[in-house]
């Protein structure tokens, strides 16, 4: 059973953990270029806030946020480009001011939400749950763009846990977005993870033939796409397993270009 309390007190140190890194930049370290095409830090920070922004609105004010889909729809691979943008023109302190307050206040409507209620998003409705380790994980892998741009070495935490989770649900969603047809069989997928009993955390039935194998960590840079497979120690047994690793993603939307071997870029 999902342990909504405890996902949304993960969600809560993932941000925070983000803003120690922000909190005292320079103007001009706000206006960095990030190893995303075109976003600097503060795309990336925008982008979070208008995020929670979103999450605020489909929470309080559902026919307000139909409308903002409505919208996507006209422009479905360049709306989430265009709120980052437009929120990035905005004084740092505004942005940081921004963030904090949606940040701080998506945990508290979460919590609030009837047990069973779905919150309408850009795709299918979502759980409470399942809209906070979505945050958790879009937190950390922006995060993980801003700690590239300033040579900041992060500490993987249990909470990447969430981001694997993320990563291995949606597997078929990232054959489906590269129009391919997903695999009829699970993966066996088994993650060294030093917080989980035993070490590893896994998924996937025992006796399957497709496996991916490796760090917790490296898995999660791979599944958002920061980080190139062969920049990775993930390693996959099976034809399909091997091309999961080359499409895999945590995501809704188009993959994008990912990143390039041997590098951030």
């Amino acid at each position: 059973m999902v342990d909504l309390a405890a996902m949304l007190d993960d969600l809560r140190a993932e941000g925070a953990e983000s803003d120690r890194l922000v909190a005292s930049l320079s103007a001009a370290d706000w206006a960095l270029p990030t190893p995303a095409p075109g976003w600097t830090i503060a795309h990336q920070i925008a982008h979070l806030a208008w995020t929670d922004d979103q999450v605020r609105l489909a929470a309080t004010d559902p026919t307000a946020f139909a409308a903002a889909v409505a919208v996507a729809a006209a422009d479905p691979d360049g709306f989430v480009d265009r709120g980052a943008e437009d929120g990035a023109t905005a004084p740092p302190k505004d942005i940081l001011a921004r963030w904090r307050a949606g940040r701080h206040a998506v945990p508290e409507l979460l919590a609030a939400l009837p047990a069973k209620a779905r919150l309408p998003w850009y795709g299918p409705p979502m759980s409470a749950a399942s809209m906070a380790g979505a945050r958790i994980m879009e937190t950390w892998a922006h995060t993980q763009d801003i700690a590239d741009t300033l040579g900041v070495l992060r500490t993987p935490t249990a909470r990447l846990r969430h981001v694997a989770r993320l990563g291995v649900r949606a597997r078929d969603y990232a054959y489906t977005v590269h129009g391919l047809r997903p695999p009829e069989r699970e993966f066996r997928v088994e993650l060294i993870d030093p917080d989980e009993p035993g070490g590893i955390w896994t998924h996937g039935p025992e006796d399957a033939v497709e496996r991916v194998t490796g760090p917790l960590l490296d898995f999660c840079l791979l599944v958002t796409r920061r980080r190139h497979p062969a920049d990775l120690a993930v390693r996959a047994e099976g034809a399909e397993a091997n091309r999961w690793l080359t499409i895999s993603q945590s995501y809704a939307g188009p993959p994008g270009a990912g990143r390039a071997p041997g590098g951030f870029g």
